[in-house]
């Protein structure tokens, strides 16, 4: 007598959830350290994140020392010997000839999705939507509130990006810093250099907004400000002053020439404008904001109670308070015309479903509380303070872009793991120095240069979240036969997982390195990704691949247009839900 076989009646028809992940392993090193990165897809109407995903790995593909396993389902075997991957797609021949570019490999990970997509009832999108380099594919189709963000020590080329998407955006914003933040953008081989307003202010259409984060010094605002009508801008009426910023005074400039002057070799390496001076007189409640220039006698009242605070903190310091206070009364009324709530307007500019920019000042590196402290700015110049320093939800956040160099600088003091040195004459450190222009759009002084920090990446992206990666500057590289890229710290014999607080710490870091090939063609007039050449290629989707976040925007020269925009598909935030790369 036998038991008859009793089956479990079928599933409802419901949407399946499907889970692809791929392991990256390499042969080399075939032990249980070896190192993998996998990359999740949890919704199979989602194939411009799966081919996001698989790109990080897609420099395996053309390395015939990786290999690349499917974990989970059964199925075909695509490659030659030293290269394979497995797919959950059945019924291919194994021994199928396939195009072995780096785009061939994408797309036909892409058919492969569409047909799981088929399979599972969902609508296919065409790989042309997740690869495509036209303006349909580029607009922002969400309104909210981007950001872009220094990731290294500053520096990074956030104004050329700004500049850029700034065209189709209504409002450019500030929140944190001051005249101590340098960007230059380069229209038509003119040269626009920017320290308080936001490069936006190159679009005609957008209003221009500097946040009650920021700290202004009133008289380098308006020179700016008649700089730029010289040069042909009107700005005109886009330009909004929030009432809460607070003001730098040349006496807080002069303390800050003091100070460093007195830390004598342990100095900071400030710009000496006066924002740490500034930002102290915020904390102390005694600082004067613009608003209160509205009420001149109150102004007259805080700034003489606030000069005589300064005198005597700081010993021989002179100020001609009559002086000062006539020439802020000379300039109040044009002021007080561009001052207003800016987070009244902010918030109502969202709800009424503008688009809203902001550009970060200094970097991730160099805030107050995340940086390599002391060697910092006296702001907040990550995520937090677009909320602090523009007075909106965290909610409203929609891309969150982060700017890195295709290599590392650093103005001023302090820890620099993958330094090199410039000043060794057919050094690579002078190529990176003498080919990038690597002086201070602020100070003029010459930035230290090195290697693409990883593990500095790594760290400012989990505070920061990119969405995407801007990578600036490539072209610098262009002529260099080897490329390295600081992979991994170690300490004492041990691998170190994070980025230390210690500077005794820091510097005895060892940087582990993993070298690429370099490439000498020219890549200045490259507008879409398959333009680089290979190793140039090789290189970017290694740095995507380390990061885990997809590098959407590339700079390829230092013209304005001189840049590559891999489109929607490249940034997480057009994504329903924001889930991660990684």
């Amino acid at each position: 007598h036998q038991t008859p076989c009793l089956r479990r009646p079928p599933p409802p028809p419901v949407q399946r959830r499907f889970v692809a992940s791929l392991v990256v392993v390499d042969q080399r090193r075939p032990t249980p350290t070896n190192r993998k990165k996998m990359f999740h897809l949890k919704n199979a109407a989602r194939p411009a994140a799966l081919a996001a995903s698989v790109a990080g790995s897609a420099l395996l593909f053309a390395n015939s020392t990786a290999t690349t396993r499917r974990h989970g389902d059964d199925g075909g075997v695509v490659g030659d010997a030293g290269r394979m991957m497995t797919m959950c797609h059945h019924g291919e021949d194994p021994k199928e000839k396939h195009d072995e570019s780096v785009v061939g490999m994408l797309g036909d990970i892409q058919a492969r999705v569409d047909s799981i997509q088929k399979t599972l009832g969902v609508a296919a999108h065409s790989s042309s939507a997740v690869y495509s380099n036209d303006a349909k594919s580029k607009k922002k189709s969400k309104p909210g509130i981007d950001v872009v963000l220094g990731s290294q020590w500053g520096d990074e080329g956030k104004g050329k990006l700004v500049d850029m998407l700034s065209q189709e955006y209504d409002v450019c914003a500030r929140v944190a810093g001051g005249s101590n933040a340098g960007h230059t953008i380069v229209v038509e081989g003119k040269k626009y250099k920017f320290h308080l307003l936001p490069s936006g202010v190159l679009n005609e259409k957008a209003t221009c907004v500097i946040g009650n984060g920021v700290v202004i010094h009133l008289p380098s605002f308006l020179n700016e400000l008649e700089g730029l009508t010289a040069s042909g801008i009107n700005a005109e009426g886009r330009i909004l002053l929030s009432d809460r910023a607070h003001l730098v005074f040349d006496f807080h400039q002069e303390a800050d020439g003091y100070s460093e002057k007195k830390l004598g070799r342990n100095k900071i390496g400030t710009t000496k404008k006066g924002i740490g001076p500034a930002y102290a007189s915020k904390i102390s409640r005694n600082g004067i904001r613009i608003g209160d220039l509205k009420n001149f006698d109150f102004f007259e009242m805080r700034f003489r109670e606030l000069a005589e605070s300064m005198m005597r903190s700081y010993p021989g310091l002179e100020i001609d308070v009559e002086g000062q206070l006539d020439y802020y009364r000379s300039i109040s009324e044009r002021v007080c015309a561009m001052t207003t709530d800016t987070i009244e307007y902010t918030n109502e500019a969202y709800d009424m479903g503008k688009k809203i920019l902001i550009e970060g000042a200094n970097a991730t590196m160099l805030d107050i509380d995340f940086g390599t402290y002391p060697y910092v700015t006296s702001s907040n110049p990550s995520i937090g303070s677009v909320l602090t320093g523009l007075g909106v939800s965290p909610k409203k956040i929609h891309g969150i872009y982060g700017t890195t160099k295709a290599y590392c600088t650093r103005v001023g003091e302090g820890p620099f793991p993958t330094e090199l040195d410039r000043d060794v004459p057919g050094s690579i450190g002078e190529h990176l120095g003498v080919v990038g222009a690597e002086w201070g759009t602020t100070t003029g002084r010459s930035r230290r240069v090195g290697w693409l920090d990883i593990p500095q990446m790594k760290y400012s992206t989990l505070i920061n979240g990119f969405t995407a990666i801007n990578l600036t500057k490539l072209d610098v590289l262009t002529g260099l036969a080897e490329i390295k890229i600081g992979r991994a710290y170690k300490h004492n014999g041990k691998i170190i997982n994070t980025m230390p607080s210690c500077l005794k710490t820091m510097s005895e870091i060892e940087v582990i390195y993993e070298t690429l090939p370099g490439w000498s063609e020219d890549i200045s007039k490259a507008r879409n990704f398959e333009d680089l050449p290979v190793n140039a290629q090789r290189y970017v989707l290694r740095v995507q691949e380390l990061l885990g976040v997809p590098i959407r925007w590339i700079g390829c020269g230092a013209n304005r247009l001189d840049m590559i925009d891999r489109g929607e598909g490249w940034d997480l935030s057009s994504e329903e839900g924001g889930e991660s790369f990684e």
